[in-house]
């Protein structure tokens, strides 16, 4: 299911068909270092980690990490979506492309067309931002999004505390 398309992106439900792109995203070391090491580490744990992740919150709330590609060759990108998290009982925009596809705008672009969807097609009433201080480029980027810093809270599926943008 298509989420949202701008004039370079075609942003999407992920499938099981994208394990392999998952499997290459989750193992890059700029993700490893600023989101976590989900321990993905064949196509088994791809599948499973695309199952009990983005595939199971479309179904609770409506809402998951979504596949962005490029509209002329429909090549997978990186990921950009929403993420409810139930500690803070907010929802998070979340964001993550293969180094190539970095720094030319296509995360702006997708996360201006995720939240765009979920204001207006969820009717979500707030969208937050969640980085820790070392990740330049998505403070960077949340920003630009027009979110600005409010506080610092301690997530439980991290070691380490982040900054919550709003």
């Amino acid at each position: 299911m298509v989420i949202a398309e701008t004039p370079r992106l075609k942003i999407r439900h992920f499938t099981a068909a994208d394990t392999q792109f998952t499997l290459q995203l989750l193992n890059e070391p700029s993700f490893i270092n600023n989101i976590a090491d989900r321990e993905v580490r064949n196509e088994r744990d791809a599948l499973n980690y695309l199952v009990n992740g983005p595939i199971k919150s479309y179904q609770q709330h409506g809402y998951g990490l979504f596949l962005v590609e490029g509209c002329t060759d429909g090549q997978a990108m990186g990921i950009c979506g929403l993420i409810y998290r139930q500690a803070l009982q907010e929802t998070d925009i979340g964001f993550a492309f293969l180094p190539k596809f970095c720094r030319q705008g296509y995360a702006t672009e997708a996360a201006k067309a995720v939240i765009h969807y979920g204001y207006n097609q969820l009717n979500l009433s707030r969208i937050i931002g969640l980085t820790h201080a070392a990740n330049v480029e998505s403070i960077n980027l949340l920003s630009k999004l027009g979110l600005q810093y409010e506080k610092t809270v301690q997530l439980e599926s991290s070691p380490r505390q982040v900054m919550l943008f709003s």
